[in-house]
């Protein structure tokens, strides 16, 4: 999606058990692929990692389905559900996959205005008389999607999905040529933060940083004091 310059892609399981899947992955994709100097010590002239995001699918489809459908920036989505759960209940699990397969379809293909005109009609009504309402049930369509099938969410088929997912991450590093296994960006965030730790131990006000970082400290320092009526918190401890 980087090369197309989507900037985004969304993971959607289709079952609930990995519901922290996309989540993972943040860490696993932005945190090796968020980089602007390429291997060779120079600032790239084009976008690398992609922003990761997602949820499980019938809580997506009621949240942001919508963007990906009709929205204005290309979601490449990876769409993925087990052919077997492991809460047989009714037909609960079919009406799941049914939704799964749905959407993967309905992002390829959309919706014509042909199609939304025929609908009226099979209706009984005239489109000539709904022509402020037909453009919004259109569908562009073409909406790139992966489908993953998996027979069952087992360690072994998790397992190899990750895998799966890992192996991309790297030759995504090897096509953009960054290097995807440091994180300079989260050293930089540790060091800064055990230099600020000790400031926060006693009352004392700031001025060590920029403006913005100092008043924002200060401003904590200021509302604990009022919090612990005058106390301080040592640590974990209590007030002095």
């Amino acid at each position: 999606p980087d090369l197309r310059r989507c900037g985004t892609e969304a993971i959607l399981p289709y079952d609930q058990y990995m519901h922290r899947f996309a989540a993972y992955f943040q860490q696993g994709n932005m945190e090796s692929n968020g980089k602007y100097v390429d291997r060779n010590g120079h600032a790239v002239d084009y976008q690398t990692g992609p922003i990761i995001w997602g949820e499980p699918g019938t809580n997506g489809q009621h949240a942001f389905y919508q963007l990906i459908h009709q929205g204005t920036k290309m979601v490449p989505c990876d769409f993925i559900a087990p052919a077997i759960t492991h809460n047989p209940l009714s037909d609960h699990h079919q009406k799941l996959l049914s939704n799964f397969f749905a959407q993967t379809e309905a992002l390829a293909f959309g919706k014509s205005r042909e199609v939304v005109e025929q609908e009226y009609r099979d209706q009984g009504k005239d489109p000539a008389t709904l022509e402020h309402v037909v453009p919004f049930k259109v569908f562009e369509g073409n909406r790139p999607t992966n489908s993953i099938l998996l027979r069952e969410i087992t360690p072994f088929s998790l397992g190899a999905l990750i895998a799966l997912y890992e192996h991309k991450i790297f030759t995504q590093g090897a096509i953009l040529n960054i290097f995807t296994f440091d994180q300079w960006g989260v050293e930089l965030g540790k060091q800064l933060a055990n230099r600020i730790l000790p400031e926060l131990k006693d009352g004392s006000e700031v001025s060590s940083h920029d403006s913005s970082t100092n008043g924002l400290i200060n401003r904590y320092k200021g509302g604990a004091r009022k919090f612990f009526r005058g106390g301080w918190v040592q640590g974990g401890g209590g007030g002095e």
